[in-house]
């Protein structure tokens, strides 16, 4: 008989069966089940029925184990699941999880038991957090990680979390127009040196902040002309010492930031022209650049050029769009942007201009002039 999940089943008879198992005040343990035509269903039914058993006296939900270590506590296991992210995941990405689990999730959950985090629940709190969209979505993928934990762990029945937390105003992501292209650009030029050519050269591959401030002279295969992105460098709370934080050079944002990106002969010559010998990095010798000091370096570069205070990552959306102006494919532009898939590239990064959906439009209205003269030189034949 074939089965998904924990506590769900698909039964001979093609329904799907999901149970929970309950306590009642007399000590008694016994199973309940939901049924439904889907997978799906019967999840959210299941989440339905843990929910309103949770609020019915004198029934509650065994955690199958977990209760005599936590009692119940949803932030107590939510800090259990930290420390093995603390041992199987980057520090950066503890450090990350551990930073969103103090300064929100405990603060809107610290009195919870686990049995009171329902889908419900859960986005009637995240939805009161004033913070960004951004941030809030964090919070909910925490959650759910959280609960897959526990379900790994103690085999309890996780919810259905759904995702649809309450939107403020969708923030644009700005491209920076054509004429500060052309100023930046020309100012760049204009007495360049390393640090300007750092820029030029985030402007023309779409690399990230940390992964320019890491690159290495190592990192430029000249026979090939390509640049290899294999690293990544921030700043984060230092795990020992007196110094509140460090800078850490760590692997790439993902597997598939690990990357390869062909550039220019020109674009190669540029750089090369800047080696000295003896240096391991190409922004700052011996060691990583800074990459808040960095970001400060390209502030005074917009000022210099009396652009608007862009942010540095502007660089990479502002690539990523005329990549798809000039005609590049997506999948083309996602591997060497190191997304995971398309979608990423053309939901996040990808910013038609105004005028390349104004050339599009005009290319249309030729297209309809041509059908037009077509018709009319039939007419002139047929009469």
């Amino acid at each position: 008989m074939s089965r998904r999940g924990d506590n769900i089943r698909k039964r001979k008879d093609g329904r799907w069966e999901g149970r929970y198992r309950v306590l009642t005040a007399g000590g008694e343990r016994y199973y309940k089940s939901v049924y439904a035509k889907s997978y799906n269903e019967v999840k959210e039914k299941m989440a339905d029925r843990i929910e309103a058993a949770t609020r019915e006296e004198p029934v509650c939900l065994i955690l199958n184990g977990m209760t005599s270590d936590h009692d119940g506590s949803f932030c107590a296991l939510t800090e259990e699941w930290l420390k093995e992210v603390e041992q199987s995941r980057k520090y950066s990405t503890y450090i990350k999880y551990k930073s969103i689990y103090q300064c929100h999730i405990q603060k809107a959950f610290w009195d919870d038991k686990f049995t009171q985090m329902t889908n419900s629940h859960i986005q009637s709190r995240v939805n009161e957090m004033d913070v960004t969209d951004t941030t809030r979505q964090s919070v909910l993928m925490i959650i759910k990680q959280v609960f897959r934990y526990a379900q790994k762990q103690y085999a309890y029945p996780a919810p259905s979390i759904s995702n649809s937390i309450v939107r403020s105003r969708p923030q644009s992501i700005e491209v920076m127009d054509r004429a500060d292209q052309a100023r930046l650009i020309q100012f760049l030029y204009n007495d360049m040196d390393i640090s300007k050519a750092g820029i030029y050269l985030c402007l023309s591959t779409g690399l990230r902040l940390g992964e320019v401030c890491s690159l290495k002279w190592n990192d430029i295969d000249k026979d090939r002309r390509l640049i290899r992105v294999s690293r990544t460098v921030q700043r984060i709370k230092n795990p020992a010492g007196s110094a509140k934080t460090t800078l850490l050079e760590t692997t790439p944002k993902s597997l598939f930031s690990r990357r390869e990106i062909p550039i220019s002969d020109s674009l190669l010559s540029l750089l090369i022209s800047f080696q000295k010998d003896g240096q391991e990095y190409i922004l700052q010798a011996n060691k990583p650049m800074e990459p808040r000091t960095y970001q400060n370096h390209f502030k005074k570069y917009l000022e210099e050029i009396k652009a608007p205070d862009y942010n540095f990552h502007i660089l990479r959306h502002t690539f990523a769009t005329n990549c798809i102006d000039n005609g590049m494919d997506i999948k083309c532009l996602s591997e060497i942007l190191g997304h995971s898939n398309v979608q990423i590239t053309l939901n996040r990064y990808v910013h038609p201009s105004m005028d390349t959906k104004r050339k599009y439009l005009n290319a249309l209205l030729a297209d309809y002039g041509q059908l037009c003269g077509q018709i009319q030189e039939n007419k002139i034949l047929t009469t």
